[in-house]
């Protein structure tokens, strides 16, 4: 698989009630991946002889990257300390990665009748490249996801649109003809500026100030399962 890789069928083609193309994020998203950072952090933390980290301690700033995580660990260190611990992180996590960490109650039957309806889907996240595609065999994901951008696959990583108008453009497909589902609100300004209809995973990683009513989705879905119905849907933009 490449990032810009098909699944073998006519540009924008769905013969069911899905988008032609549905782009979600990754972590938070699609993937329960907070088990994992908590492991990954708890070996950061023995190695200083600091105490574990709670799940529901770090779980709310997952979406927003490893250096939220990293200052949700370590509120003593100061930034340039923590960028230190950057690389390390990185390391230990690509080790503890899908270890502890699954998709998300639902998930699987979405994507099932994402394809079982003709259409496709990709994976859009700012998560490095380099880890994303290491987890998707391990998901058994690798053959079926039809586009896949990290973090740094591009200069810009979202809010920024163009990673959204890339993995459309790659498959061919018009923005307005995708949906982007995503947890963060970067996700939903990122889908906005790019034309693409959006749909707020409230099942994901939020900060208890974050209210995704005011993040402007054409759409908001409790769980992944709310989506197998067609009417749970934001219609194409029109051209």
């Amino acid at each position: 698989m490449s990032g810009g890789a098909s699944m073998g069928k006519p540009a924008g083609a769905s013969t069911g009630t899905f988008p032609p193309l549905v782009l979600f994020d990754l972590d938070g998203t699609l993937v329960d991946s907070a088990p994992d950072f908590v492991a990954t952090l708890d070996r950061l933390l023995a190695e200083r002889g600091e105490p574990p980290i709670a799940l529901a301690t770090l779980r709310p700033h997952v979406s927003k990257g490893s250096r939220a995580m990293l200052a949700t660990a370590f509120p003593r260190l100061d930034v340039e300390a923590r960028e230190a611990l950057l690389p390390r992180f990185l390391a230990v996590y690509e080790e503890e990665l899908a270890r502890h960490g699954r998709p998300f109650e639902g998930v699987d039957a979405l994507l099932d009748a994402i394809e079982a309806a003709g259409s496709r889907w990709g994976i859009v996240t700012n998560k490095p490249e380099y880890l994303a595609r290491l987890l998707l065999p391990r998901l058994c994901w690798d053959a079926r996801c039809a586009v896949l951008l990290g973090g740094d696959s591009l200069p810009v990583r979202k809010p920024d649109p163009l990673p959204l108008l890339h993995a459309a453009q790659a498959l061919g497909v018009a923005p307005g003809d995708c949906v982007y589902v995503g947890d963060d609100e970067r996700d939903i300004i990122a889908a906005r500026a790019a034309t693409m209809p959006s749909i707020a995973a409230l099942w994901g990683y939020r900060l208890e100030a974050d209210d995704p009513i005011t993040w402007q989705a054409d759409r908001l879905a409790a769980r992944p399962v709310d989506l197998l119905d067609a009417a749970a849907w934001p219609r194409p933009v029109a051209a």
